[in-house]
């Protein structure tokens, strides 16, 4: 099966398994946001487990 390229660029696998992904809405109209969303917006999130197996059946690399 191919990779999924769309997926692959937005999500990682780390080495333990977790599929990473960045926070949604960083490119702009972040003035309004509350200093505590900015600042979470700087980590990258876990993506929710229900999501997990449907990545990595697209990703194939990340077995």
């Amino acid at each position: 099966m191919k990779t999924c390229k769309a997926l692959a660029k937005r999500v990682r696998v780390t080495k333990s398994g977790k599929v990473m992904k960045r926070h949604g809405g960083q490119d702009h109209f972040n003035s309004r946001d509350s200093g505590k969303i900015t600042r979470k917006k700087r980590r990258d999130q876990t993506l929710a487990k229900q999501y997990v197996r449907t990545v990595k059946a697209l990703l194939p690399f990340a077995k």
